[in-house]
C-alpha cells in the first residue's frame, strides 16, 4: 500500500463540496485550540445546499451486491427493534403475570439497554477482526435461543436473567448492520440509505404493535405466544446472510492485513493508533448517542402507558396511535436522511430536533384521538434526526474499528439512557389522577413532555459543538490510520532487513 495515499486522498477531501469544514483539514482540526474549535461550530452550520439527485436515481446507484447488503442489514435492524418493543407493548400483561408493578417490569426494559454495551464490544471487535458475516449470524442465532426462552419463563427473576442475556445479544447487531449495508454504499446515496436503514427501528416498532394486537391475550397462553412469533424470522435472516459474501470494503482491509507477516499484530496497532488519535471523538459519541437514546426511550417506552393509563386508550386505539407514530418515524427518518446529503448532517439533526421540541404539547397533553396528528409528526421529528445518525457515526469513525465504535458508541450510549422509562414511570407515580376502579393512574404525559425538553436541549447542544465527516471516503485507501500502521510495519521490516544483511 502506497503509504501517501491516504494522506493525498484526505487533502482532496478538504475541498470536496460534500466536506462542510471545507477550510479544515484532519489533522488540523486534531491539533487546533480549543478557542478556535469553538469559533468554528457556527459557521460549519451553514447549509452547503449540494446538489443531490432524487431518491429514485440515488437508489439505482446501488448494484445488486450493495443493495442485499443493505436489505438483509435493514431486515436483521428491524427485527432488532421488534424484539426489543415485545417487552415495552406488554409491560401490563407482564406485570400481572408476575405479580409486580408496571415499573417492576421496566427493569426487564433497563437491563437490556445497560448490557447492550457488553455485546457491542464483543461482536464490535469480532466483526472488524475477522469480517461482519459470522458475528451478524451468532447474533441472530442468540436472537432465536433468547426470545424463545422468554416466552417460557415462569418467575420475575427468570424473565430478568434472560432479558440481560438478550441485551448482550442485541447490543452486537447495530454497528455491524451499519457497516454491512453502507460502507460499500455509493457516497451520494449514503444520506437517504442511512434514513432508510435507521427507519428499521421505527418499523420494527410498528411491526410489534400490530403482532402484540395480534396475539397478546388473543390466542391463549397471555402474552407469550408473542415472543414465541419473534424467534421465527431470525431463522429467514440467517439464511439470506449465509448467501452473502463479506463487504468489500472490509475485504480490501483484510488483504491488507494478510499481507503483512502477521495480521493480528496489525490489527492490535491499528486499534492503538486509533486510540491514540480519536480518544476524544470517542467519548463525544458515547455522549451524543446518549442524547439520542434518551429522545428515542424518552418518547416511546413508556407512551404507550401514558395512553391506556392516563387517557383510557382502548388496545385497539393504542394500536392505531402507535401504527401512526411509526409511520411519521419512518417518513421522517428516510427524508431527513435525504435532507442531510444537501443540508450537513449538523444542521439536519439541530433544525427538526427544534421542531420536535415544539411538538412536545400535544404530543403529550392531547386526551383525545386528535392525539394520533401529533404522534406522526413528533416521531417524524425523533426518528428524522435518528435518520442521519448511522451515516453520520460510519463517518466519523476510524476505519479500521468502525463496527466496534459505530456499534458501542450506540450501546453505551444505551447504557447512560437504559433507565428512560423507569425514570419517567417513577416520577410520574408522583403525580396520581383518580384511579380507574382498581387501576392507579398518573400524569405520565406531564413527565414525558418535561424530561423530552431537556433531552431535545442536550442533543442540539452536543450536535452543534460536534464535527462533522460528510463525504468522508470509506475505503481503507483513504484512511489515515491504516497507512500510519502500514508505514510503521515497513520501518520495522527494513530495520530487520539491514540486520539480517549485517
Amino acid at each position: 500500500m502506497d503509504a501517501e495515499k491516504p494522506q493525498t486522498v484526505l487533502n482532496d477531501e478538504d475541498n470536496h463540496p460534500h466536506n462542510l469544514t471545507t477550510t479544515i483539514t484532519e489533522e488540523e482540526e486534531q491539533h487546533m485550540s480549543v478557542g478556535r474549535y469553538i469559533a468554528t461550530r457556527i459557521p460549519s452550520l451553514k447549509p452547503p445546499m449540494t446538489k443531490v439527485s432524487n431518491p429514485i436515481r440515488l437508489l439505482s446507484l446501488l448494484n445488486f451486491q450493495q443493495w442485499m447488503f443493505f436489505l438483509v442489514a435493514f431486515c436483521a435492524w428491524t427485527w432488532d427493534a421488534f424484539d426489543f418493543f415485545t417487552v415495552s407493548l406488554t409491560v401490563g400483561p407482564l406485570a400481572k403475570t408476575f405479580g409486580k408493578t408496571n415499573t417492576d417490569i421496566t427493569w426487564g426494559i433497563t437491563l437490556v439497554l445497560m448490557l447492550r454495551s457488553v455485546g457491542s464490544i464483543v461482536f464490535g471487535l469480532a466483526a472488524d477482526r475477522w469480517g461482519r458475516k459470522w458475528p451478524f449470524i451468532i447474533n441472530n442465532v442468540l436472537f432465536i435461543i433468547l426470545e424463545l426462552g422468554t416466552g417460557f419463563v415462569q418467575t420475575y427473576n427468570q424473565f430478568l436473567a434472560v432479558r440481560a442475556l438478550f441485551g448482550i445479544a442485541m447490543g452486537g447487531l447495530y454497528g455491524n448492520a451499519a457497516a454491512t449495508a453502507l460502507e460499500d454504499c455509493p457516497e451520494e446515496a449514503r444520506g437517504l440509505m442511512s434514513g432508510i436503514l435507521q427507519q428499521g427501528y421505527a418499523l420494527g416498532y410498528l411491526l410489534a404493535t400490530v403482532f402484540a394486537r395480534a396475539f397478546v391475550n388473543t390466542v391463549g397462553h397471555e402474552w407469550r405466544p408473542f415472543f414465541w412469533f419473534g424467534a421465527g424470522p431470525p431463522v429467514l435472516i440467517i439464511i439470506f446472510r449465509l448467501l452473502l459474501p463479506e463487504t468489500q470494503a472490509f475485504q480490501e482491509r483484510q488483504r491488507i492485513r494478510e499481507a503483512t507477516p502477521n495480521s493480528a499484530k496489525i490489527f492490535i496497532q491499528e486499534g492503538r493508533i486509533a486510540l491514540k488519535r480519536h480518544w476524544l471523538l470517542l467519548i463525544y459519541l458515547v455522549l451524543l448517542m446518549a442524547g439520542f437514546n434518551f429522545m428515542s426511550h424518552g418518547s416511546q417506552d413508556l407512551y404507550p402507558t401514558m395512553l391506556t393509563n392516563q387517557y383510557k386508550f382502548s388496545p385497539d386505539a393504542v394500536t392505531v396511535t402507535q401504527v401512526v407514530a411509526n409511520l411519521g418515524a419512518i417518513a421522517g427518518g428516510t427524508t431527513i436522511g435525504y435532507c442531510s446529503s444537501i443540508f450537513g448532517r449538523r444542521f439536519s439533526i439541530i433544525f427538526i430536533s427544534i421542531i420536535g421540541g415544539a411538538l412536545l404539547y400535544p404530543y403529550t397533553f392531547v386526551s383525545n384521538e386528535r392525539i394520533m396528528a401529533a404522534a406522526f409528526f413528533e416521531q417524524f421529528c425523533v426518528q428524522g434526526a435518528w435518520g442521519v445518525i448511522p451515516i453520520h457515526l460510519m463517518e466519523l469513525s476510524p476505519g479500521s474499528f468502525r463496527t466496534f465504535v459505530v456499534g458501542t458508541s450506540y450501546q453505551l450510549g444505551n447504557l447512560v439512557s437504559s433507565a428512560s422509562s423507569t425514570i419517567e414511570s417513577t416520577i410520574g407515580e408522583r403525580f396520581p389522577l383518580p384511579s380507574n376502579g382498581k387501576t392507579e393512574r398518573y400524569k405520565y404525559g406531564l413527565v414525558i413532555c418535561i424530561f423530552m425538553g431537556c433531552v431535545y436541549a442536550y442533543v442540539i447542544l452536543l450536535t452543534l459543538v460536534g464535527p462533522e465527516k460528510r463525504g468522508k471516503d470509506l475505503t481503507v485507501h483513504a484512511d489515515s490510520d491504516m497507512a500510519a500502521v502500514t508505514r510503521g510495519l515497513g520501518t520495522e521490516t527494513e530495520k530487520v532487513e539491514r540486520k539480517e544483511v549485517v
